[in-house]
C-alpha cells in the first residue's frame, strides 16, 4: 500500500480548528477534498511533515504552531493606504473595496500578495496583509483518501498565466500557483 511521500499525490478529508476554543475554521467534504502533491511547495512543510508515511485509511490529529505556519501577526503589516489607490475611472471601487473583502495587490516590487479590507474611511483605506491564520496555532483532525503517484501533469501545473513550473522554474513565488499572474515567466 502506498504511503505519503514526496511525489505522490494525496487527498485528505480534514477539519481544521484554530484559536483557544478550538474554533472549527474550514472543513473539506466528501465532494471537495484537500487535493494536493507532497513535496512540490503546494503546502506548509510542517504540514506535510505530520502526515509523511501515513496511508489510505489512516487518521491524523496534530498542531501546528503558528510559528511553524503562517507566524505571529505583525501590525506592522496593517497599513494606511490612499483612497486614491482604488479608483477605477476616477470613481472609487466600492464594489469590491469594502470592510471584510480580500483584495488582490502588488507591492512596488511586484510581488503579489492579498489584503484584507479593515475599514474605508473617508480619504484612506485600511487593509491589514498578514495571512488570515497568522497568530494562529492550526489544529488538523482528519483522514487520507488517496495517496498514488502523482502524474507529470500534476507534478508540473499549469499556473493562471498559461506556463507550467517547468517552462518558469517554479519561481513564480506563489507556492500554491493559483495566483502567480501573468509574470513568472519573466
Amino acid at each position: 500500500m502506498e504511503t505519503i511521500k514526496p511525489g505522490q499525490f494525496v487527498e485528505l478529508m480534514y477539519k481544521l480548528y484554530v484559536g483557544p476554543e478550538d474554533e472549527l475554521m474550514e472543513e473539506t467534504s466528501e465532494d471537495s477534498p484537500l487535493r494536493f502533491v507532497c513535496g512540490v511547495e503546494q503546502m506548509l512543510p510542517s504540514f506535510e511533515s505530520k502526515i509523511m508515511d501515513l496511508k489510505v485509511g489512516d487518521t491524523f490529529d496534530f498542531v501546528i504552531p503558528c510559528n511553524d505556519a503562517y507566524g505571529e501577526r505583525d501590525e506592522d503589516h496593517v497599513l494606511e493606504l490612499d483612497k486614491k489607490m482604488f479608483e477605477v475611472d476616477g470613481k472609487f471601487d466600492d464594489e469590491y473595496i469594502f470592510p471584510g473583502n480580500t483584495v488582490p495587490m502588488m507591492d512596488a516590487s511586484g510581488n503579489r500578495l492579498n489584503g484584507s479590507v479593515l475599514e474605508v474611511k473617508e480619504d484612506i483605506v485600511v487593509m491589514d496583509f498578514n495571512h488570515p491564520l497568522a497568530g494562529e496555532d492550526l489544529h488538523f483532525v482528519g483522514t487520507v483518501k488517496t495517496v498514488r503517484p502523482a502524474t507529470p501533469e500534476e507534478l508540473n501545473p499549469v499556473h493562471s498565466c498559461g506556463c507550467s513550473c517547468d517552462s518558469c522554474g517554479g519561481g513564480c513565488g506563489d507556492h500554491d500557483h493559483d495566483g502567480c499572474g501573468g509574470g513568472c515567466c519573466h
